[in-house]
């Protein structure tokens, strides 16, 4: 993307190259001595071939002899420094071509339409040579006097003139005028409207530039990730989501750290299954790391988004990895949860020798006997969980003590889960 201070450049660039075709010689009051005129249709033939040193030295000279004259030899002494601002733009001395139509716009006698080109050429000029305030300044008061001569260019150049000096509220009203009087605009210009309305905390606006933006077929990284970020600042993680993933689809963004920010984008938005699906296909073509990290946000996908089977297979496979007592206790309370009481008992035993919370362990792992009607195995784990300080272990026992098994009290009942 080009940037604000290229597009700046680009917007002043466009007047200044235009400032060599000022008004015919002769327009304006008073008439020029006819080798006046030929001097000085020499000179600007002489700056369209590209000799802009010499026209500027012999143009200054020129106005230096005319400095005093009468009503003509100002006039024609305008024109010579006109002349010599454009020479001096030309080879890059935007200070230098500033400084001179400032003297050209006060000389007595040059007419007002010629003097407002003049302040307009002598804005942009500052613009360029980092003159801000003054150039700002200039600009102001050209778009106040032009009366209907302004245009998109100019209220573009005024919004991102002030968005260097930070004034993004003043910023963002030219761009509204801007955008009223530019019907097509350029994706540069569509990325300087999004931050300024961005900086100026105009975020639904930013955000819905943005979208146009990216309608447009962008392929700068960076607008689709400001899009994003608008989106979930403004609490729409969904469209967060939407967006991260439609950037990723076209190739916009590609690296595994995009990858791994889109699963999280649908995991916070409610998809998580989108979340899974992408991290899954990614493990298995290579694509992402086969590491702790990436293993365990594809467990907490398919865990948000509830496909039992899958999410079961990650939690065996991140806990295998690890050997951490808190991932084996994962894989068990959500096995516990869902009824998968085999898993449950594997899985709590290999937390209770791994550091997981082997009160809490054994007070499940009973449970789940008690669910596959192996009443030795669930009294023994019951003793083991009173013995590690397990509350309800007690009542556990007895309930096993008591006349049938069909008193057995609901695990779901006396058991929070977890999971």
């Amino acid at each position: 993307m080009v940037t604000h201070r290229q597009l700046l450049a680009l917007v002043c660039s466009s007047a200044i190259l235009a400032i060599v075709l000022f008004p015919a010689i002769g327009q304006a009051a008073p008439a020029l001595r006819p080798d006046m005129v030929r001097s000085l249709e020499a000179m600007q033939q002489r700056l369209s071939d590209g000799d802009a040193a010499n026209v500027a030295s012999q143009a200054m000279s020129a106005a230096e002899r005319l400095e005093g004259g009468n009503a003509a030899d100002r006039w024609a002494r305008a024109l010579f420094l006109q002349l010599a601002a454009t020479a001096q733009a030309r080879m890059g001395n935007e200070a230098q071509a500033a400084d001179l139509f400032a003297t050209a716009r006060g000389i007595d006698g040059v007419e007002s339409a010629q003097r407002l080109r003049w302040l307009n050429q002598e804005a942009r000029l500052r613009l360029r040579a980092g003159q801000s305030e003054r150039g700002i300044e200039l600009l102001d008061r050209w778009l106040n006097q032009a009366e209907g001569q302004a245009g998109a260019d100019d209220y573009w150049l005024m919004a991102q003139s002030l968005a260097t000096q930070s004034q993004w509220q003043a910023a963002a009203t030219w761009v509204d005028r801007a955008r009223r009087a530019d019907a097509a605009m350029t994706q540069e210009r569509l990325g300087l409207a999004a931050s300024i309305y961005q900086r100026a905390g105009r975020n639904e606006t930013a955000l819905a530039i943005l979208d146009q933006l990216l309608a447009q077929g962008s392929a700068d990284p960076a607008s689709w990730r400001r899009a994003a970020a608008l989106a979930q600042r403004l609490g729409d993680v969904g469209r967060a989501a939407a967006l991260w993933d439609a950037a990723w689809r076209q190739g916009v963004l590609s690296s595994s750290e995009d990858l791994r920010q889109l699963a999280q984008l649908h995991l916070a938005g409610g998809t998580p299954a989108r979340a899974a699906e992408y991290l899954r296909q990614a493990l298995e073509d290579g694509e992402l790391a086969r590491n702790e990290a990436n293993q365990r946000l594809l467990a907490e996908a398919w865990t948000a988004a509830r496909d039992r089977d899958q999410a079961l297979q990650a939690w065996q496979a991140l806990a295998e990895r690890t050997q951490a007592g808190q991932d084996w206790q994962r894989l068990g309370e959500l096995a516990y949860g869902w009824g998968y009481w085999q898993t449950a008992i594997d899985a709590l035993a290999k937390a209770r020798e791994t550091g997981g919370d082997s009160a809490r362990a054994w007070l499940l792992e009973g449970v789940a006997h008690v669910e596959l009607g192996e009443r030795d195995e669930a009294r023994q784990a019951f003793l083991a969980a009173r013995q590690a300080g397990a509350d309800q272990a007690e009542a556990w026992l007895a309930s096993l003590d008591s006349a049938s098994e069909a008193e057995v009290p609901n695990p779901q009942a006396g058991i929070r889960n977890e999971s």
